[in-house]
């Protein structure tokens, strides 16, 4: 029989990142409710209270998980915004159903400003490239952003769509963003 105990001694060393990945685990496995700092210490052999050495709250790891998965979004710049801001869209909405159960999460709560601002440069430099001024720009990005996890929360929000749905999501997703983008360019 192999003991499993805890021996006393120095608990295993974390490190911001791990925390980050098995938070994304839990809620990707568990759901967003299931989060929580004693499941997460559970999940990497520590205690909860050592978690706060790498956040203050449930709210900051929240907070960090929006930004990490945000950061995995990706896309390609391309000659002309509308086709940058349409591999964006599509490169956002892949990331949002590979994590469907940080979905709502991503909805209600954004990501840090200038941390965002960071994420869509690509997107600010091809219009900007065009002739298309910063406000408008982050209007646009920013409508097109909302409409891709808008339609990703309706996809995955309810119960679990039959597998048939898929391709006619895929195909409303494409014909609304064409929409938008023809209706900004």
């Amino acid at each position: 029989m192999v003991d499993t105990a805890r021996r006393p001694g120095r608990p295993p060393t974390i490190h911001r990142d791990d925390v980050l990945a098995a938070a994304v685990a839990v809620i990707d496995t568990e759901g967003l409710e299931a989060l929580t700092m004693r499941r997460l210490g559970s999940a990497l052999g520590v205690t909860a209270m050592s978690l706060y050495r790498h956040f203050a709250s449930r709210d900051a790891v929240l907070a960090a998980v929006v930004d990490a998965l945000a950061h995995t979004v990706d896309f390609v710049p391309h000659r002309t915004w509308p086709e940058t801001l349409r591999s964006f869209a599509e490169g956002y909405r892949a990331m949002l159903l590979r994590h469907p159960r940080a979905v709502a999460l991503l909805a209600t709560h954004p990501v840090d400003e200038r941390r965002g601002r960071e994420l869509i440069a690509p997107l600010l430099t091809a219009f900007a490239e065009a002739g298309v001024g910063d406000e408008r720009a982050v209007t646009i990005v920013q409508s097109v952003a909302v409409f891709t996890l808008g339609h990703a929360l309706a996809q995955v929000g309810g119960a679990p769509p039959a597998p048939e749905t898929g391709p006619y999501y895929d195909a409303w997703f494409a014909a609304g963003l064409t929409a938008l983008l023809k209706g900004f360019a």
